[in-house]
């Protein structure tokens, strides 16, 4: 039993030990201190942290950070003494940087949610449980209770319904679409009022831009897009005009008639995000079927530059991923960056996509220009390594791996590929007791897999 605690103890503390590498040229002594040192500090802030003091465990987190500023693992650790003493800023702050160094842990992002919900900050807490669901699509119940908390019943009657057509939903959410349904129902003769002020006044906008607003509220994009055309024909120099003119170009085929209607669209005050991100979506499939008007796209998606909750040109740059279009993945990639140069899951596609290309020289620079920002990321080793191998620089290749190697945690396939690629940088340079060594190594792994 005891060694089972000594086992587990171990095993933590080789996922955050990180800082030992950094005394690569330091005398083993000093190694052994640091990791000490290191080591009390953390296990006391646990000790602490149980007995519910939680001042005592910060101060020790604090100190651990000093030697280990960017261990994604001590600022959730942080963030939680902190929501326990209810210092919410703070708590927010240190969830927050964890998230930034580590966004693929669904804990970090579980912090989050915590203080927004204990602060009653509901609309915070929608775009987190929005990517909290990627990780557990149970969250979707959290969402649509969000979506009642803030008024947002169309959406949370559309994923109510999406709810309904995959598994059996709940009594609660079963009683939201019940509510949701009976408010419907007191709104509609907003609607029938605005459409009798449109056969009455066919001259002032405002009626078609209500309508058009409520339409796209309760998910009707095709009333709303009826609505547009009839604004056309009575008020033809409208912006919301151009909604239904680059619907009737494109289902035409005229693509650059099409952009012309999109980009007055896309660049007006007065239409909803909603409508822009649906013109934009429609025009990326015409694009992708048709193999034109990339340049036309491009500056579409710079009128969402002012989205702050999502990355426009990062999900194109997915799309394009998705459909094997590398080069165009890659050009939207690389724009994604220019908005949020740390997102790492960008990165990773960057060098995914150069590396589809052939393009190792890219994967090289970029990959080890990235070790910079993410020290201890093990996916940029990866790819630095992979790189080295395809220009043949096996000894770089191996310290690149070997270093990458250590930051390795609970991932069976990127070991498997880490290995893989040591069997080939030692096969290039004729070792060949190493190389069947780590080829075996990978083998035993994908065993484990099955």
């Amino acid at each position: 039993m005891r060694e089972n605690v000594w086992m587990k103890r171990a095993l933590v503390l080789g996922i955050l030990l990180f800082s030992a590498v950094s005394f690569a040229q330091t005398e083993p002594d000093s190694i052994a201190l640091a990791k000490n040192e290191f080591e009390d500090h953390f296990f006391e802030a646990l000790k602490q942290k149980g007995i519910e003091n939680y001042d005592k465990a910060i101060v020790e987190i604090e100190k651990c950070l000093v030697s280990q500023p960017n261990n994604p693992v001590l600022h959730h650790e942080l963030g939680k003494n902190f929501l326990a003493l209810k210092k919410y800023p703070e708590a927010q702050r240190a969830f927050q940087k964890a998230v930034d160094l580590n966004p693929k842990e669904r804990w970090y992002w579980n912090g989050l949610y915590d203080v927004f919900y204990e602060t009653k900050d509901y609309q915070q807490s929608i775009t987190v449980v929005q990517k909290l669901i990627g990780f557990d699509k149970n969250f979707q119940d959290d969402l649509v209770s969000l979506y009642m908390y803030t008024r947002q019943f169309d959406k949370a009657l559309a994923l109510i319904e999406e709810m309904e057509r995959t598994s059996n939903i709940s009594q609660m959410m079963e009683t939201y679409k019940l509510q949701i349904l009976s408010e419907s129902q007191s709104r509609k003769p907003q609607k029938e009022q605005l459409e009798a002020a449109i056969v009455k006044y066919p001259q002032v906008e405002e009626n078609y831009i209500q309508l058009i607003y409520l339409y796209s509220e309760s998910n009707q994009e095709e009333k709303a897009l009826e609505v547009a055309k009839k604004l056309e024909q009575n008020i033809p120099n409208s912006d919301w005009a151009q909604v239904s003119l680059f619907k009737f170009h494109l289902n035409n085929g005229n693509g650059e008639k099409a952009a012309q209607a999109m980009h007055i669209a896309l660049n007006s005050s007065k239409i909803e995000p909603k409508i822009k991100h649906r013109i934009l979506n429609e025009f990326l499939i015409f694009v992708n079927n048709t193999n034109a008007f990339d340049k036309e796209l491009d500056k579409a998606v710079d009128y969402f530059g002012y989205d702050t909750s999502v990355n426009v040109a990062k999900e194109i740059g997915i799309f394009f991923r998705n459909k094997k279009k590398t080069d165009k993945a890659i050009h939207f990639f690389e724009k994604s960056l220019l908005k949020q140069k740390d997102d790492i899951l960008v990165i990773e596609l960057l060098l995914e996509a150069y590396a589809d290309n052939n393009q190792f020289d890219k994967v090289s620079r970029k990959a080890e220009g990235f070790l910079e920002l993410y020290p201890t990321h093990a996916r940029l080793y990866f790819y630095a390594g992979l790189a080295q191998n395809q220009l043949k620089n096996y000894k770089k290749a191996i310290a690149l791996l070997n270093s990458g190697m250590d930051f390795v945690v609970d991932d069976i396939d990127l070991e498997i590929n880490f290995n893989i690629q040591l069997g080939e940088a030692y096969n290039g340079l004729g070792d060949q007791t190493k190389k069947y060594t780590h080829f075996n190594k990978a083998e035993q792994l994908l065993k484990q897999k099955k």
